[in-house]
């Protein structure tokens, strides 16, 4: 996440993306430097964090664009204009732009949750970490600890990408208005799949946050926690205790959920 990075692959997504990590672990070990890295490479759903969020946060991005548009825009056939004298018919109610964005957006966003999911599998695997698997408070212990929860990640993820997958080119010859109404763009199923699938991108979020801060506990870290980071560590535990030797993961993921989505999210 150094500027650099995006300085020599200028994606505009990429350079948000890599400022905003830098907030959110300003003052912390790990930007300054006072805890090393453990290895060389890190897994490529950690690594390629400023690339792929940048990716969705431009394809986002155009959505917004493209939705502005349409909404301080006329559909309406005819149009009447007023200095000629006339109405004239136009196409301007085929809604393309918009439902191509939509499904931009949602491609933007599966590879975002994507790699969330992964890095929900590798925080509860001790070869990734050198914490317990499952980020077990006992690591002799046989109980699970938080590891019943990679199957939900695993869930969530599959869900958003099934819902990712694009609706433009689903357009059927059709004989409505006597064969002249002949196209349609599912614009409306594409802002609803999106909706849907922010809902289980929000849901991811806040698992991994769960599990993020299992992981800062046990490593006794807390302090180490950037301006933003120990932010997200608070909020997380103000909704989801610490699981113990023996216990079970509990809490409420949707006060989280609430507070990613409040003004409070740094």
């Amino acid at each position: 996440i150094h500027p650099a990075v995006a300085g020599v692959r200028p994606y505009s997504g990429a350079h948000e993306t890599i400022a905003r990590l830098r907030a959110l672990l300003a003052g912390g070990a790990l930007l300054t430097g006072a805890r090393p890295a453990r290895a060389l490479q890190d897994p490529l759903a950690f690594k390629v964090v400023p690339q792929t969020h940048g990716a969705a946060r431009q394809a986002l991005g155009h959505c917004d664009s493209a939705v502005e548009v349409e909404l301080a825009s006329s559909g309406d056939s005819p149009i009447v204009l007023v200095d000629e004298g006339r109405a004239i018919s136009t196409g301007n109610h085929d809604i393309a732009p918009v439902a191509i964005a939509l499904d931009y957006a949602r491609l933007g966003l599966a590879q975002a949750v994507t790699i969330a999911g992964e890095r929900v599998q590798k925080l509860l695997d001790s070869a990734f970490t050198g914490l317990p698997t499952g980020l077990r408070a006992d690591p002799t212990s046989p109980d699970d600890g938080l590891a019943i929860v990679a199957n939900g990640a695993a869930s969530l993820a599959g869900e958003a990408r099934l819902l990712a997958q694009p609706v433009t080119l689903e357009q059927p010859t059709s004989a409505i208005a006597a064969g002249i109404e002949d196209r349609i763009t599912m614009a409306p199923t594409a802002a609803r799949r999106l909706h849907e699938m922010a809902g289980l991108a929000l849901r991811l979020a806040a698992v991994e946050l769960m599990c993020g801060a299992q992981a800062v506990d046990l490593r006794g870290s807390v302090g180490e926690l950037g301006e933003g980071t120990g932010r997200a560590y608070a909020a997380a535990r103000r909704s989801l205790p610490f699981v113990g030797a023996g216990e079970a993961p509990d809490g409420d993921l949707d006060a989280l959920e609430d507070w990613l989505t409040g003004d409070d999210v740094p």
